[in-house]
């Protein structure tokens, strides 16, 4: 039942209202409830009745249900380690030495291959 188009709409309308809450986003909200009332100034979190920012997720709601996404359920779901890193500064992709690796992982073949015809 959930394979025809009611699973279409319930990720359709899951994204159209889904929102990054990181730690920007947490100081955000704390900053509003200060506005508000200008007594829960230098309080913390808990003190001022929001709940502890603890890691990011994306958030959303579903038919009035509130759905919380976190990397680590992701991490979980598709079997790999939550712990990672970032490596920045690959200025050119046609020599990175990440080319072998990439092309093994995505196609499981070490030769670059062109797409166009």
């Amino acid at each position: 039942m959930l394979n025809g188009p009611t699973y279409m709409n319930l990720v359709r309308h899951f994204w159209v209202r889904a929102q990054v809450y990181d730690h920007k986003a947490a100081q955000l909200e704390m900053d509003e409830k200060v506005l508000i009332d200008l007594s829960l100034a230098g309080k913390s979190r808990e003190e001022t009745g929001l709940e502890p920012f603890t890691v990011t997720e994306i958030r959303s709601s579903i038919m009035g249900i509130s759905v919380f996404i976190s990397e680590k359920q992701i991490a979980w779901l598709i079997r790999r380690a939550y712990e990672g890193r970032y490596v920045s500064g690959l200025d050119n992709n046609k020599t990175s030495p990440w080319n072998e690796t990439v092309n093994k992982t995505m196609f499981n073949s070490t030769k670059k291959e062109s797409t166009v015809t």
